[in-house]
């Protein structure tokens, strides 16, 4: 699985250089207090694991390698582990930036609120995950862009409706006895999401033919 995770990130070390200029601009943004940059490095690390489906797709790789032993399997569990690490360590970076940048804006480092804040960009990253990579391997990466478009869309609707007809102001009330519990209980979401993601992405991967 070792060789799998390597091909992987040997496919996106060409985008490094531009995720490094685009962090320096970034950074130099959130210097001058035009923007937060604890979000765009693991999402942008995420839309370009998503990338190399496309570069899968083009060299015949998925065909390749159900050849391998255990070939069905690696190839989705280190998708999903290579992606999970790529976000754990440009969160670590991103956090990193964000306590320079607030000790050089302030002269203090507000060390609650960054890590609250990367803990839900991580939660948001891995959401994503979730959701598009077992559509990527039951439609393909074209057709599944197409798919979460419909998802999303789908899911702003029901937003609205909620926001509009249902009283959401009761049920928060209920729930503010969990703020204690928020790390722990994201962390438990977090870990179910992805199990229950990998499971139907291997169940859909390990059913297709090439």
């Amino acid at each position: 699985m070792v060789g799998f995770m390597k091909k992987d990130i040997a496919m996106i070390k060409s985008n490094f250089k531009l995720i490094g200029i685009l962090l320096v601009i970034y950074v130099l943004m959130g210097l001058l207090g035009q923007m937060d940059i604890s979000f765009i490095l693991p999402f942008m690390i995420v839309m370009i694991m998503i990338s190399t489906f496309s570069y899968d797709d083009y060299n015949k790789w998925d065909a390749y390698s159900i050849s391998l032993p255990n070939g069905r399997k690696n190839s989705v569990m280190s998708k999903y582990i290579t992606t999970i690490l790529m976000i754990l360590v440009t969160s670590i970076i991103t956090i990193i930036l964000s306590f320079i940048i607030s000790y050089i804006k302030t002269s203090t480092i507000n060390y609650e609120q960054i890590l609250i804040t990367m803990l839900g960009t991580i939660f948001g990253t891995l959401l994503v995950l979730t959701f598009m990579y077992p559509v990527i391997y039951k439609f393909g990466l074209e057709k599944a862009r197409i798919a979460i478009f419909v998802i999303v869309f789908g899911l702003v609707i029901i937003g609205g409706f909620l926001f509009k007809y249902v009283d959401l102001s009761n049920i928060g009330k209920s729930l503010t006895f969990l703020e204690n519990y928020l790390v722990i209980i994201l962390i438990v979401i977090t870990i179910v999401m992805v199990y229950v993601s990998y499971k139907i992405s291997n169940n859909i991967f390990s059913k297709k033919e090439f």
